[in-house]
């Protein structure tokens, strides 16, 4: 995969659970934090991904760097004209400047540290911008995750264990000069985009230049000056790399348990070609998908944690009894790797819902 989706924390682990079979949960927060081959960044589509260490600086110029420019805008915007406590300076541009500094001096001296503890050492990160409606959303909240997220965007600061278990979504920060000496890397906007571009086009091609848009968040005519540069092939199912033409000798179908928002069904842009007839069980109302069920290149089910750790599956899909074994001996793999830990996905479906009761 090109990166793992990681929104929701559990996704990173039982993503690489599903594909390699000699893994288990240690080896995955071992390659996060002390090996540091994988990274945790916000980036295309304001999306929160691990990344490969050696792709960082790519996908950093490619999606990062654009995102982080218009959370920096909005931030500032909203602290300009929100009311807050205590009131804020008319210098909004400076007064935040003068708390990232303080941020990096913080973390200079604490090393690994929460948002808890950044804040009670750089108190003006505890300013609240104060609600404005009465909204049930628009509440009392510190500027604490808003600039600490911002400054990971911008690839000052790197996200480090999480607090608690490995499904915690509450993480530590580090500065990011702990894993680059001298910063994240700076690669040219252009050949950024034209590396990710291929990246992906390995990954999950044939696809569109729909698809990769989607993927990327980028605008459509920047996802064409990505494409421009790249050596491709048009087939009837989309865009392949030119060296990329070959056909692959499918191989036998085996029983897959993909997680919430798993790249492999976030790949693409148009979905119906792995998906059943009627997916509506396996999203949620905003278009998210749930833990799914994969036989022979499609999605045939779903899945989910019960309360006592078992993992229960059901198939939308007949696919015989060679299918259906083969899923069940997966579900009872899988819940022994997780040895108890009950996954719940951020995001919710009908199928996850009704198969965790």
């Amino acid at each position: 995969m090109v990166v793992l989706h990681a929104t929701d924390p559990a996704t990173v682990y039982l993503s690489v659970l599903a594909r390699c079979t000699g893994l288990d949960i240690p080896d995955v927060s071992k390659a996060l934090y002390d090996d540091r081959s994988l990274v945790r960044m916000l980036a295309m589509r304001r999306t929160l991904f691990v990344v490969p260490t050696e792709l960082a600086a790519v996908i950093h110029s490619a999606a990062s760097v654009d995102v982080a420019t218009r959370m920096r805008k909005r931030l500032l915007k909203e602290l300009a004209t929100a009311p807050t406590d205590p009131p804020l300076p008319k210098d909004v541009e400076q007064w935040l400047a003068d708390v990232e500094a303080g941020v990096v001096r913080v973390v200079a001296d604490l090393g690994v540290a929460s948002g808890a503890q950044i804040g009670a050492a750089e108190p003006r990160l505890r300013t609240a911008i104060l609600p404005q409606t009465d909204k049930k959303y628009d509440v009392r909240r510190t500027v604490t995750t808003n600039v600490l997220a911002l400054m990971g965007a911008e690839g000052r600061l790197v996200r480090r264990e999480p607090l608690g278990a490995w499904t915690s979504r509450q993480h530590t920060w580090e500065a990011a000069t702990a894993w680059w000496r001298d910063g994240i890397p700076d690669e040219p906007t252009g050949q950024a985009r034209a590396q990710l571009a291929e990246a992906y086009l390995r990954r999950f091609g044939p696809a569109t230049e729909a698809d990769l848009a989607w993927w990327t968040g980028w605008p459509l005519g920047v996802t064409r000056k990505a494409l421009a540069v790249l050596d491709l092939e048009t087939t009837p199912d989309g865009l392949v790399m030119a060296d990329d033409v070959e056909a692959v000798d499918p191989r036998p179908p085996v029983a897959t348990l993909l997680p919430a928002l798993d790249p492999t069904p976030m790949g693409w842009k148009e979905r119906s070609w792995y998906l059943p007839d009627d997916s509506r069980p396996l999203f949620d109302a905003y278009g998210n998908v749930g833990p799914t069920v994969w036989w022979g290149g499609q999605v045939v089910g779903g899945w989910a944690v019960r309360s006592d750790g078992s993992v229960a599956t059901r198939l939308l899909l007949d696919r015989g009894d060679e299918a259906e074994r083969a899923v069940a001996e997966s579900a009872e793999d899988l819940a022994g790797r997780l040895d108890g830990t009950v996954v719940v996905p951020s995001f919710r479906t009908p199928l996850e819902r009704d198969l965790s009761a």
